[in-house]
């Protein structure tokens, strides 16, 4: 497993790394944002394809098996944050992707120009219809660290957002939960749950 730093320029490297190092498949696992208003803070998500740009990527429908089956049809792979909730409307209406994230689409791009079998699991953590405070979006550096200076310079700029990012960060242990109980539901398959 390699860590992506929640970027799509870290996760294009990890999973380039991966297959270099001779991966036999490529997974994306990790947190969404909501596009789909009926996709809650833990649901799970495994789409059919991802899409990159204005290519729809399949996924390997036997890996999706092996995550528990396809749950949607399209994951949105995201240049960046999608954290307006007008923004999340729009684009849900214009691709209907169920969800949205940074790695996914580059995961799958990998995993096409390798030749390699590629799915992905995600959970959604903030849901469509709330906008992701601007204190949380100040907390990522470029390489997806998280800088505490930066949510606590923005929280006293607008203290207003403190209860959205209170909000936020309860939907965000409800993600976590979901996406830690995948994770031991898949160590607990063997060691390659993956494998075909």
């Amino acid at each position: 497993m390699l860590r992506g730093g929640g970027t799509a320029a870290g996760a294009l490297q990890a999973a380039e790394r991966a297959a270099a190092d001779g991966a036999a498949a490529l997974l994306s696992f990790g947190l969404a944002g909501g596009l789909d208003p009926r996709c809650r803070p833990g649901a799970i998500v495994i789409p059919r394809a991802v899409l990159d740009g204005d290519a729809a990527i399949a996924a390997d429908p036997a890996l999706n098996d092996a995550l528990g089956g396809a749950t949607a049809d399209l994951l949105f792979g995201a240049a960046s944050v999608v954290g307006g909730a007008a923004e999340k409307r729009r684009l849900f209406a214009r691709t209907g992707a169920v969800a949205a994230d940074l790695e996914s689409g580059a995961v799958a791009r990998a995993a096409r120009r390798r030749g390699l079998p590629f799915a992905a699991l995600r959970v959604v953590c903030d849901p469509a219809e709330r906008s992701v405070p601007a204190a949380a979006l100040a907390a990522l550096d470029a390489g997806g660290r998280i800088r505490t200076v930066g949510v606590l310079a923005a929280l006293l700029a607008d203290p207003r957002q403190i209860a959205p990012l209170l909000a936020l960060a309860r939907d965000a242990a409800a993600a976590r939960r979901a996406l830690v109980g995948c994770a031991r539901r898949l160590r607990a398959a063997g060691d390659h749950p993956l494998e075909a």
